[in-house]
Formats: structure tokens, sequence, C-alpha cells
């Protein structure tokens, strides 16, 4: 595992070439997807699991393909993991590109009145604290170096302009929504692009994964296709702090 001293900011035609790209949830699903769609732009690949097993397995597989690829456990929903991820890391905590796709389901009955407690605080500790967290373990690394891609995966089902008012899975939402919203802060308070740090939300649509099931219409690399696109972009003149789905900014 090697990071280039001499790293590509330039990003006109998309490679990432000697960057360092950190993949939350990346041991499967639209995170394993998004990973291995940066490892092929050349990013040196760090997917983070709930376990070291499961993210070590999944960078295997990435190795095998030809991608440089390391895999470490740490769960986001628990702040002293999230905090030592950069001790653990070593060279390779100096990330240029972060993607938060660590996420869980709500259960299906957990409507705003009929939450309990418990449920409500595990889809939160993860969907959005562990966002955040992440963030703000490795974003001001890539304030200081004028230079970074902050993406998280967010929903349809967050956006409170449309599917996202149709009321149940009150958890997953509303974390979604709070995504939408930590990403627009952070965005802003980056002067929007300004200072060399683009941060935007995507939403993946409907996918073939763990928590979308079988009969989803769209693939894992579809719902990730997006992630890995913004990424690649070039800060001059991009618009930034907005959701994405399919390279198209949608309201939320």
């Amino acid at each position: 595992m090697t990071v280039q001293n001499a790293r590509n900011h330039g990003n006109d035609d998309g490679r990432l070439d000697g960057q360092v790209a950190l993949v939350t949830g990346g041991s499967r699903g639209i995170g394993l997807a998004a990973a291995r769609g940066l490892g092929e732009r050349g990013a040196t690949v760090v997917l983070v699991g709930r376990t070291d097993e499961s993210a070590r397995g999944a960078a295997e597989a990435l190795v095998a393909d030809g991608i440089d690829a390391v895999g470490i456990g740490c769960d986001v929903a628990v702040a002293e993991e999230v905090a030592a991820l950069p001790e653990r890391l070593g060279p390779l905590a100096a990330v240029d590109v972060l993607v938060c796709a660590a996420g869980v389901m709500s259960e299906r009955t957990a409507k705003t009145l009929r939450t309990s407690e418990d449920e409500w605080r595990r889809v939160m500790a993860i969907n959005l604290d562990g966002v955040w967290r992440t963030m703000t373990t490795f974003v001001p690394g890539m304030v200081e170096r004028r230079h970074g891609r902050v993406i998280a995966v967010s929903a349809c089902l967050g956006r409170m302009s449309g599917p996202g008012n149709a009321g149940g899975l009150a958890p997953y939402r509303v974390a979604k929504a709070g995504v939408n919203a930590l990403v627009r802060n952070l965005a802003h308070e980056q002067g929007l692009g300004m200072r060399g740090v683009l941060v935007d939300a995507t939403c993946p649509g409907h996918c073939r994964t763990d928590m979308g099931g079988e009969d989803a219409p769209r693939s894992a690399e579809q719902g990730a296709e997006t992630a890995v696109w913004l990424a690649g972009r070039s800060a001059d003149g991009a618009q930034t702090g907005v959701l994405w789905e399919d390279r198209q900014v949608v309201p939320w």
C-alpha cells in the first residue's frame, strides 16, 4: 500500500492517481461499488467496514482485480472508534476523497410516534452522527491542504420536497434529511468550493443491495456512479453543497 508524494489535484480528467479515498460502509453494497469505481480511477482506497474481517475481505477482492486497496474495521456509531482511525491509518489518514456510505434502514413500523428510543438512536448513530463524526475526523486535513471531495450517500426518502413527505420510516427519513442539511451547512462553511473542498450528497436510488433487496431496479454500481463522478470533479466553478442524482441536482 503506497501513497504517491505528488498527488493529482487537478481532476480535469476525473483521474484520482496518487489520491487516497476513504469509504465508510465500504465492505458491501453501494460503498463497495463506490470504492471499486474510485480505485479504477487510480485512487488508493481505504474500505471501512463494521469489522476488520469484513473490510479486509472486501479489500482483498479489489486487490485481486488490480486495485490498490486496504480494509479496516470501524463502527462509525462509536465515537472512540472513529477518533482512533487516523492513528491506525498512518499516512493513509491524509484523505483526499471521503465517501460516507455507511447506513442502516429503520424498522418498517418505525413511524414518528411509534419509534422506540433505542431504534431512533440506533439509526441516527450511524446514518447521521456517523457521517458527522467521520467528516470532523478527516475534513480538517482537507481544509488544511486546500483540497478535498466529501460525498455523503443520502436517499430519496430523505428529500422533503418529494418522497420524504410520505411518512413512515421516521428515523431513516429524518436522518437522511439531516445528512442533506449537514452537507449544505459544511459546504457553505467551506466557501462553496472556493477553498478547494467540495461537499455534496448523492441519492443512489433503489439499488440491489442488502438494504434495497434483490428486486430493486438499479445495480449498486449504478447507485455509486454519481459519487465516483463527484470525487473526480475540478473545484473550478463547481456547484456544491447540493443533492445529486444521476449527475443532476435534485431538490431536497
